[in-house]
Parts: C-alpha cells; sequence; structure tokens
C-alpha cells in the first residue's frame, strides 16, 4: 500500500470520527432542552456513529501497517472485517429505530414540540452527512477501500434518519404527530437494506470472489496489447481482501530466448499490475507450439477484433475495441 493512500484513508476516518463526535453533541443538546423522541433518537444514533466510527479509524490503522514477516503481502485484507463491523452497527441502528417507532406508536410517547433549535440541527445533520457520505464514496472508491464505501453507505443512512426525525418535528408542530414513528419505521427498511449491500460486497471479498466483468476484459486486453503475446488463456482473477490476484497463460512464439520471453512476461505484469485494482499478477508463458491453447471467448473475440481493425493493440480505445468484441 503507498503512502499516499495511507494518509489518505487515515484521514477520512478521523474526519468521519470528529464530524460524528460533534453531531453527537449537538443533538444531545437540543435533546437535553426540548425532550424531542425524535432530536433524542438522533442524539442516540450520533452517539453510536462515534463508536464505530473510532472501530473504523482503528481498522483503517491496522490495514494500512507496511507489509512484515506473519503478512507478506500488508494488511489490507482486514478491511473486509472492519466493513462487517460497520454493517453491524447499521444493522442496531435499524433495529434501534424500529423498535423506538413501534413503541412510541404503543405508548402514545410521541409529537413533542422541539421548535426551530431542532429543525436547525436536524437540516445541518443531513447536509453534514451529505457531504460525508460523498466525501468517502469518492475517496473509498478511488483508493479502493470497502471500509471507507461501508461508511459512506453508513451516511447515507444517517440522511434517511435525519430527515425522518425532522418529518416527526414538523409534523408535531403542525398537528400530525403520528408521521413522527412512521417515517421512523419507513427508514429503519431502507437502514436494513444498507446493511444488507455492505455484508453482500465485503462477504465476495473473503470469499475471492471475481471482480466485476469489465476488469476481466481489461486484463485480457492488457496481455494482448503487447506485440509479441498471440494469445491468452487460463485467465483467473480474484479477490484477496479488497484487492485482485490475477493468473494468467500467454502464447508466444517458442523460438525466442528465454530473456525475451523474460522481458514479455514482466512486460505483461508491470501492464496489469499497473491497474489500481489489482495487486500481484502471475504469468505463465507458453510456447504457441505446444498447443496448450484452451478456449477463452473473451480472448478469442479481442483478437478478432483487432486483427479486423488491423491494430496491433498498441492503439486504439480500449472501450471500443470491447464492444466491439461483444
Amino acid at each position: 500500500m503507498s503512502d499516499d493512500r495511507k494518509r489518505v484513508v487515515r484521514r477520512v476516518g478521523a474526519i468521519v470520527l470528529a464530524v460524528n463526535l460533534g453531531l453527537a453533541l449537538a443533538k444531545g443538546g437540543v435533546w437535553w432542552l426540548t425532550g424531542s423522541l425524535a432530536v433524542g433518537s438522533e442524539a442516540v444514533n450520533s452517539v453510536a456513529d462515534s463508536v464505530y466510527s473510532l472501530v473504523i479509524l482503528a481498522g483503517l490503522y491496522l490495514t494500512t501497517q507496511p507489509p512484515d514477516f506473519e503478512h507478506p503481502h500488508g494488511h489490507e485484507r482486514i478491511e473486509p472485517f472492519v466493513s462487517l463491523f460497520v454493517a453491524l452497527g447499521v444493522f442496531a441502528a435499524g433495529a434501534a429505530v424500529l423498535w423506538n417507532a413501534t413503541t412510541a406508536v404503543l405508548n402514545g410517547t410521541y409529537g413533542v414540540e422541539a421548535g426551530t433549535t431542532a429543525v436547525a440541527v436536524l437540516v445541518g445533520t443531513a447536509i453534514t452527512k451529505y457531504g460525508l457520505y460523498r466525501y468517502c464514496l469518492r475517496i473509498g472508491e478511488r483508493r479502493h477501500s470497502p471500509a471507507l464505501v461501508a461508511a459512506a453507505l453508513d451516511n447515507r443512512n444517517d440522511i434517511l434518519t435525519a430527515g425522518a426525525a425532522l418529518v416527526g418535528v414538523l409534523g408535531a408542530s403542525f398537528g400530525a404527530p403520528i408521521l413522527d414513528p412512521i417515517a421512523a419505521g419507513v427508514v429503519s427498511l431502507g437502514i436494513f437494506y444498507t446493511g444488507y449491500e455492505i455484508v453482500r460486497d465485503n462477504v465476495n471479498y473473503l470469499v475471492g470472489a471475481a471482480p466485476p466483468e469489465e476488469l476481466r476484459w481489461e486484463i485480457i486486453e492488457r496481455a494482448l496489447e503487447h506485440p509479441e503475446v498471440r494469445g491468452a488463456h487460463d485467465v483467473v482473477a480474484h479477490y484477496v481482501g479488497p484487492e485482485v490476484d490475477v493468473s494468467i497463460h500467454i502464447e508466444v512464439e517458442g523460438d525466442m530466448t528465454l530473456f525475451e520471453a523474460h522481458d514479455i512476461e514482466s512486460a505483461v505484469v508491470d501492464s496489469i499490475r499497473a491497474m489500481p485494482e489489482v495487486d500481484d499478477v502471475f504469468v505463465h508463458v507458453d510456447p504457441k507450439e505446444l498447443g496448450e491453447w484452451k478456449e477463452d471467448a473473451e480472448a478469442d473475440q479481442l483478437l478478432e477484433t483487432v486483427a479486423e481493425d488491423g491494430d496491433d493493440g498498441n492503439d486504439g480505445d480500449r472501450a471500443e475495441r470491447r464492444e466491439q468484441a461483444r
């Protein structure tokens, strides 16, 4: 992991923690002054956010440690576990919102008028959480950090919960207090779905699932771009933590020297490893005369497209060739 990525993901984790602590204090103060159930639930939600933001920050610190003897590939594989912890927090928040909404309806303990201060803090929360959502999502996707993507989805949830609390506060002010628990119950379903999204994505990282089809296409294209590569087969790409390991066989002319074959292998490895999603690359060089070729529909289509275009694969737009091959 590069020093730049370490610095960025740690900074984002610290910012998320600081913002959640600030929101918890603001909501807690309004709850103390007004006694609003909606604002109180939001204050508890922000305290929970702060707790697992601290866990995320600690987890990101561990994942950005350099490789050592026991972990020669680094510590990035811890990130999916950190994300699953976030998912537990999301499920707990959803359950808490649903429980509070249900008990409020059963006991009739809803509809306290909280005034303009509560409206202001809830609107401010929604705006702040939207900013955090966009920030965490952008950095998480750019840096391939599942923990930051999970944090982004959790911040998206908080926009919904703040909106539900705002509906409740306004409903109480305009004579429809039942809107408070109803809106909260609806939002809890969205929170549960976000927890499911986080679990689904990170379980794929842990069980070594295949990456998206587009990534496999680009791996094959990068291998075939080398002018001495005549074909590719046995292409295996799978997640190891949040990053992708690649194994690929390439076909070359059998009469070249070992030095020449080694240079081709090194060039293909460097090209594929330059992809930001990829960690390790293993390239096996086959003399094409041995007949070890195995059918690979994607590689065959790309080779046919290059041949039809009269292109050796070094020039041209990848996306355009991919569409032609399809």
